[in-house]
Formats: C-alpha cells, sequence, structure tokens
C-alpha cells in the first residue's frame, strides 16, 4: 500500500531529479558542443532519466531496477 508520507516525498524526489536533468540539459546548450557530441549528449542525458523514472514506477510495485541504498 502505498502512503501520502510516500507519495509526498516521491513528488519531492521527481521535482528534484527534474530540475537536475533539467540545468544539465540547459548546460549543454549553453555550452555549444558541437553537432555530433551535442546529440550524443543529449541522449546519454535522456537515457539517464528515463531509467531514472522506469526505476520510479517500478519501485512503486514494489521490485525496483535498481536499489540506491544499502540491500536488506
Amino acid at each position: 500500500m502505498i502512503s501520502g508520507a510516500m507519495m509526498l516525498s516521491l513528488f519531492v524526489n521527481l521535482v528534484i531529479m527534474g530540475l537536475i536533468f533539467w540545468l544539465i540539459w540547459w548546460f549543454i546548450d549553453y555550452v555549444g558542443v558541437p553537432e555530433p557530441f551535442h546529440r550524443v549528449l543529449k541522449v546519454v542525458v535522456g537515457l539517464v532519466a528515463l531509467i531514472f523514472l522506469i526505476n520510479i514506477l517500478l519501485s512503486l510495485g514494489g521490485t525496483p531496477l535498481f536499489r540506491w541504498g544499502p540491500v536488506r
């Protein structure tokens, strides 16, 4: 069962990680990396964000893709 405190924590976690990914995305555009590397960096950032979101969705079901804390 999902509690209200867990949902609030999840929401705060998603907002913070969204800000971090947005800052990384902005920094890649700001620096002005040449074109082949620019696209590769954006794909890598997008894949990391996608894996993070998949991990959060799977953890709601009880079996996360990666466990960040100590194994119990």
